[in-house]
């Protein structure tokens, strides 16, 4: 579009420049015929249409490379500032190393997750092969990206959250933090009774001392494995753990004032539905 506004400017340039040069005025040379003066003439206008020419081309070449590195800087600037279908394939490839893990719902709409077997996470080096966690949650609850800048660091092995609903998040640790006696088949009941292992650890979860926070302490048994249930408050959040291999096992679930009032059968849920298969 640029190159044929200024090929419009050139002709009418052009136009102007004949205008100007009046031929009655035009000093003919003294003995020299009209028609040797119209081959003159003929020969002065065609150099000069000429050199018009290869100007209006060098401009125009240089205004269509302008034009396209503009093109390429305003299709930068509308992905950047209008993101669309380009910027969610890069957000896609991000993630693309997260493996999901839930399973269809069921008749009452919850999903099952079970840790990948191969899921990738900041406790494969110089760790033994991690033993599977399970839980279940409503329809609509979603994997979130962990950070290490988190309160429990690297030990954050999961987040699961639900922007309406609550949040999830587990953390595995190891057992030689309470005993080196401790062998690599441990038990919670191994690592001390409820009360020592939610004060050894509830400060990893809520950020400050647990005294006089925690309104429930309960023991429940699956398949020969015990779990230690708590709810504390403030802040809401109930916490199930447990022990296998040679991990500590704190799964956490927490909200708000109001999510804890509007869905607190559905956290209770799913805090008592965490198991170590």
């Amino acid at each position: 579009m640029g190159s044929f506004v200024y090929s419009s400017s050139c002709l009418s340039w052009k136009d102007n420049l004949s205008r100007h040069v009046n031929p009655s005025r035009h000093v003919v040379p003294r003995g020299v015929p009209e028609k040797g003066c119209s081959r003159i003439k003929a020969t002065a206008c065609s150099k000069m249409d000429a050199r018009m020419n290869q100007d209006c081309e060098k401009s125009a070449g240089s205004l269509n490379r302008r034009s396209a590195i503009l093109s390429g800087a305003s299709l930068i600037s509308s992905v950047l500032l209008f993101p669309g279908e380009g910027s969610a394939v890069v957000k896609q490839g991000l993630l693309a190393g997260r493996v999901p893990g839930l399973s269809e719902p069921d008749e009452e709409g919850w999903r099952t997750y079970r840790r990948p077997d191969d899921k990738s996470g900041g406790h494969g080096v110089g760790w033994s092969p991690m033993i599977p966690y399970t839980f279940a949650v409503p329809d609509k609850w979603e994997e979130v990206p962990v950070s290490i800048a988190d309160l429990g660091g690297t030990e954050i092995d999961l987040r699961f959250a639900n922007p309406k609903e609550g949040r999830i998040f587990v953390i595995v640790a190891p057992v030689k933090r309470f005993s080196d006696d401790i062998g690599e088949e441990a038990t919670i009941e191994q690592i001390g009774p409820p009360d020592k292992v939610i004060n050894a650890f509830g400060p990893e979860v809520i950020g400050e001392n647990v005294e006089g926070k925690v309104l429930r302490s309960e023991v429940a048994e699956h398949l020969g494995r015990k779990y230690y249930q708590f709810e504390l408050e403030p802040p809401h959040v109930m916490i199930t753990a447990t022990a296998a291999g040679n991990r500590l096992y704190l799964f956490n679930v927490t909200g708000n004032g109001l999510q804890w009032k509007r869905y607190y059968k559905d956290l209770k849920k799913i805090a008592e539905s965490f198991r170590v298969v």
